[in-house]
């Protein structure tokens, strides 16, 4: 009799779920709706199906964006700073993570108040400095850029998440004759998967859709990323629905791809980060 009453209320419980994810993907329906239709059409009639499909919308966004060489920037830029948050990141959280002494206490906090930090507080060093030192337009100028900026995010989500394995293992280890680096590269490390996978999410978001950093630090169009393509692409003088929905749907889709093709590890990272 319970499992009978309880069942009207799981499957409101379901049709609420499917509602909100329903209403979450309109945007992208659109979106790629539109990317098939001309200009004319969607000021015309902004809501309707397209009647007719224009494919070399697509065709002209790919040419116009240089959207190869686009992808591969990103995805080099991604990865690399997602690698060295994630190396840099644990490594420097393991000794802050064991550590009890006040100092280290108030350097954590000033790591979560960089947190709280804007993004456009820190352009202007940023900029001075790597101009000083010839980092300007590079690709090492734009990877350091994004991983500092990335740090404090990776350091405090490692240092909780260290805080709850056993000390034991490492003293287990140690009694063995590992050193402290390799205690930290074979015992810690492999238990840092999830959170991992949690934070890579994080980070691989922000760097791929990241706009102003690349703006401010790249100037030669062969090194621009997917948003600096689509922003030469679609201009800032006017507005062309044909070329902004296609652009925008190639911007995106290689984050979309990577997702589906990750959801199980990205889903299983988070959920086993929160019960850390």
């Amino acid at each position: 009799m319970n499992n009978i009453s309880r069942s009207p209320l799981r499957f409101l419980q379901h049709m609420l779920v499917l509602g909100l994810v329903a209403i979450m993907l309109l945007p992208v329906a659109y979106m790629l709706l539109m990317s098939f239709r001309n200009g004319q059409e969607i000021v015309n009639a902004p809501l309707a199906l397209p009647k007719h499909w224009h494919f070399e919308n697509y065709a002209r966004a790919y040419e116009n964006m240089s959207y190869l060489r686009s992808i591969l920037n990103s995805l080099g830029i991604t990865v690399a700073v997602t690698v060295a948050v994630s190396f840099i990141g644990a490594l420097a959280a393991y000794p802050l993570s064991r550590s009890k002494s006040r100092g280290t206490q108030i350097l954590i906090s000033l790591l979560s108040l960089c947190l709280a930090t804007p993004s456009f507080v820190t352009i202007t060093p940023i900029y001075e400095t790597f101009a000083r030192v010839g980092l300007l337009d590079t690709y090492l100028g734009i990877i350091l850029a994004f991983t500092a900026l990335n740090l404090p995010l990776a350091v405090f989500f490692y240092t909780s998440f260290i805080r709850v394995i056993p000390q034991e293992l490492e003293e287990a280890a140690e009694l063995d004759g590992c050193s402290s680096f390799q205690v930290f590269w074979y015992i810690i490390r492999p238990l840092l998967g999830p959170a991992t996978a949690t934070l890579s999410l994080f980070v691989m978001l922000m760097v791929w859709n990241d706009f102003i950093y690349p703006l401010l630090l790249l100037t030669d169009d062969k090194k621009f990323t997917v948003m600096m393509s689509v922003y030469r692409f679609v201009g800032n003088q006017s507005l062309n629905p044909e070329e902004l929905f296609p652009a925008a749907v190639l911007g995106s889709l290689p984050l979309l791809v990577l997702f589906l093709l990750f959801q199980r590890r990205i889903v299983n990272g988070i959920t086993a980060g929160a019960v850390k």
